[in-house]
This record gives C-alpha cells, sequence and structure tokens, in this order.
C-alpha cells in the first residue's frame, strides 16, 4: 500500500439514509450501508462484501463444507474485491466496454451447455437471485476482468524462436500428445508486505489446509473459502487442460499424482499453492480433420442488398450443380481477390483458420456438395469442399501450439505478479465494519 498517493476525501454523508422519528426537533441518521475500503478514488462497500460472503456460505453450505471463521472469510473476500476494483477500473480508463451482443453469446454458449435453448435458459434464471439482469451484470464484469488481464498481462509475455525450440525438444514438449487432466489449485498469496512471523502462520495455514484435503474435506470448498486465485469462485477448478499447459511447478508435482490425490504445498513468487488431480484423461496420437475447400464470397454493397446477394448466390450455386466449373465462377465473380485468382482454393484447413460460420459449414457437408449461401463477418458465401484427410500435426501447427502452451503458461504466472504489482501500487484502506464479522453463520 502506498499512503503518499493524494486522495480526495469522499462527502461523509455518503450512503446515509435521514429517517424522520417522533417530536418537534428531533430526527436520526440510520446507516444504510457503510465503506468497506477505499481503493484510490473509487470504493468497496459493506453491502458488497455482505453478498459476496452470503454467496460464498450458501455455496459451502450447499457442498455440505463447514464455513471458516467469519473474520478470516471476510479478509480473503475484502480482498478478491479490492483486485477486482482495480481491474474494472483499469479497463474503463482503458476504453474496455463489453457490448450486447457479446453478452448475448456467451449466455448462448450457457444454455447450450446446460442442454437447454435459450428462452428455457433465461426463464430458469429469472427464479434465482439477481434475475437475468443480474446475469448479464456478471457476465459483463468476468469478460471486463479477462479482457483487462489479457490485455495487461500478455503484452509482458515474450516467446523467443530459442524459448520455442527448447520447449519442443525436451521431454515436457513431449507432453503436447500426452494426457489431459482436470486439477483444483488453492494459492495462499504471499503479499510484500508480510512480516516473517505472518509468512511463518500462513506456511502453517497451507499446510493445515493440505492435510485437511488430504484427510478428505471437500477441496472446492476449501478454495473458495480460503484460496486468493482467480480461480477460487469455481472452488478452485482449473479445468481440463494438457499438462503443458500448466506452470511447470504445477506439471511435475501432477505428474506424479493419481486421480484424487493432494500435492504437497508448492511454493512459487505468487506464494503457496496446493493442488488436487481430479481426473486424467486420453493420451497417444492425436490427429485433426482437415478440409481443402473453396468458395465465393459476394458482399451486399450500395448497389446490391443482402437479399439480392443472396439471390446472386443462389444462382451460381444452381449453375455448379447443372454442371458449370466452380473454378471458372469464382475466378469470374468472387470478391475474395486472395482466392479467386486461385478458382476459389483455400488450400488445407487448420483448426481456427478460418471464422466459426466457415468452419462450421465446411465440417457439415458431404465432399463435392456445394452449401446454401451462408454469412460471415466478411459477407455471404458458398463452398464447397474437395477433399478430407486426418492430418497429424505438422510442424507449423505444433509449433504454433506450442508457442500458445509456453505464453498461457506464462501468462498464468504473470498474472498474479501483476495483480500483486497493481494492488502494492494502489492506495487501498481497508476499514473496521462494525458488525460484519458477527455474521449470523447460521443462518447462512
Amino acid at each position: 500500500m502506498k499512503n503518499a498517493k493524494t486522495f480526495n476525501a469522499l462527502p461523509l454523508l455518503c450512503a446515509l439514509l435521514i429517517a424522520a422519528v417522533a417530536g418537534p426537533a428531533a430526527a436520526q441518521l440510520r446507516v444504510v450501508d457503510r465503506i468497506a475500503a477505499i481503493v484510490d478514488e473509487d470504493v468497496v462497500m459493506q453491502s458488497e462484501l455482505e453478498e459476496r460472503l452470503s454467496a460464498i456460505y450458501a455455496q459451502i453450505e450447499a457442498s455440505g463444507g463447514n464455513p471458516p471463521p467469519a473474520n478470516l472469510l471476510a479478509e480473503q473476500v475484502i480482498e478478491r474485491l479490492i483486485s477486482e476494483r482495480l481491474q474494472l477500473n483499469l479497463g474503463y480508463r482503458a476504453g474496455v466496454r463489453i457490448g450486447d451482443e457479446e453478452i448475448n453469446q456467451a449466455i448462448g454458449r450457457l444454455a447450450a451447455s446446460a442442454g437447454v435453448n435459450v428462452e428455457q435458459y433465461i426463464s430458469a434464471v429469472e427464479q434465482q437471485a439477481g434475475g437475468y439482469a443480474g446475469l448479464r451484470a456478471q457476465i459483463g464484469h468476468e469478460m471486463t476482468l479477462r479482457r483487462v488481464q489479457q490485455g495487461n498481462v500478455m503484452r509482458r509475455i515474450r516467446i523467443s524462436d530459442r524459448e520455442l525450440d527448447n520447449f519442443l525438444n525436451s521431454q515436457e514438449g513431449q507432453l503436447l500428445s500426452a494426457s489431459e487432466v482436470r486439477v483444483g489449485h488453492i494459492l495462499l498469496s504471499l503479499r510484500s508486505d508480510m512480516s516473517a512471523e505472518q509468512q511463518a502462520e500462513l506456511a502453517a495455514r497451507a499446510d493445515e489446509l493440505a492435510a485437511e484435503a488430504a484427510a478428505g474435506a471437500d477441496f472446492a470448498s476449501l478454495a473458495l473459502a480460503y484460496s486468493n486465485d482467480s480461480s477460487a469462485p469455481q472452488g478452485g477448478d482449473l479445468g481440463w487442460r494438457n499438462s503443458a499447459e500448466l506452470p511447470e511447478l504445477f506439471a511435475n508435482a501432477v505428474a506424479d499424482l493419481a486421480p484424487g490425490e493432494i500435492s504437497d504445498v508448492l511454493t512459487s513468487g505468487a506464494g503457496l499453492h496446493i493442488l488436487k488431480l481430479y481426473e486424467r484423461r486420453g493420451g497417444g496420437e492425436q490427429l485433426i480433420e482437415q478440409h481443402f475447400a473453396r468458395h465465393i464470397l459476394l458482399t451486399p454493397n450500395q448497389i446490391r442488398d443482402p437479399e439480392q446477394t443472396v439471390a446472386e448466390l443462389d444462382g451460381l450455386r444452381s449453375r455448379i450443380v447443372d454442371g458449370e466449373e466452380f473454378a471458372v465462377l469464382a475466378k469470374e465473380y468472387s470478391e475474395d481477390k486472395g482466392s479467386a485468382l486461385s478458382g476459389g482454393e483455400l488450400g488445407w484447413s487448420t483448426p481456427g483458420m478460418f471464422v466459426p460460420e466457415f468452419e462450421q459449414t465446411m465440417a457439415n457437408i458431404a465432399i463435392g456438395e456445394v452449401s446454401a449461401p451462408f454469412q460471415s463477418q466478411f459477407g455471404w458465401h458458398i463452398l464447397q469442399v474437395t477433399e478430407r484427410r486426418d492430418q497429424d500435426f505438422s510442424t507449423e501447427i505444433l509449433r504454433n501450439r506450442a508457442r500458445n502452451l509456453l505464453s498461457q503458461r506464462k501468462f498464468d504466472a504473470e498474472l498474479q505478479v501483476w495483480l500483486q504489482e497493481i494492488r502494492d501500487e494502489a492506495f487501498v484502506e481497508i476499514k473496521n465494519l462494525p458488525g460484519l464479522l458477527e455474521l449470523d453463520t447460521a443462518a447462512q
């Protein structure tokens, strides 16, 4: 915390409600909210803290775990809220805005993963606390955090060709075709202002948590209550990852674990870590399906509206079906000048090479079939796949994947360092909140 930073005093009457009481000159001020923490020129309110605490207690209760002491949990949660507020303010100043369409797409993915349509998903959400508006706000909040983290952390990461070669030539590089693992993670952060005594207390707490987890305590509940990692709201679950996607410290630790086992306490620059290996799957040769495709692109303009564009493509499709050469028509009509000269050919595809609409159409049509017109961000297309093959990873694909994995590994480690840096550089004052630590946990 840097106290030398100038701070503009907030109005003293912020968050007060004046209620009249009996008597000709009597009035009473009733506090309905308090400031929990000052974060630069922003604040975290007690209501935010209590709302987050209540949600965590509810999750712990639903999982059958035992809640930690209220003061300890409050300390963890207020630090998370401070970190989030710092990141959101960085994003706001940088002009980060999440549009309605992005949120709609995220809701569509959530609905699909739940096995229902969007209308059914929204109907179910409306029955929960916060409702649909709360869900949209939460998604926007989380997407903003991810975008701010990506923008600030990825630019700190550099992967040289030599580093890439060394990785691919190492035993670790062979993990690209190894099994995937699903890992749980608890992080206890080591702050730069901690005394030796505080660091010793943190190490003792880590040992206790590792012992509890090894003895069968619910790992997700422990992560939710104690972890400082960004995965804490998900119970510390990092999801399915190839071992090479994990930080080297983690990859080495889980290599010797059987599913269900807990690691020893691990130490890094970010703090103390405890891992649980939930599952392991896959391994062996990895093949991808590639498509050799060609297309014709037409773009609506001032002379030709979207309906006319689709009609013209339908006409071209009919001519191809009737026997005319796709390549000849592509050279004459396609507005994708890069591929038109080669008869619309795009070469062999690789995953992520084209926009999702294009890849979905390629995967769903038969060889030789000409697709119906479909739209992408570039315009309207008709598409034909002339060949398919299952191909082992080429050198180029392997290098791209290795580069992404090394970047992701560095991102996970660098993110915690960056979060600590912005925390250290900020003016933060945590308030003493009367009554907060006497929460009725039995009611929660």
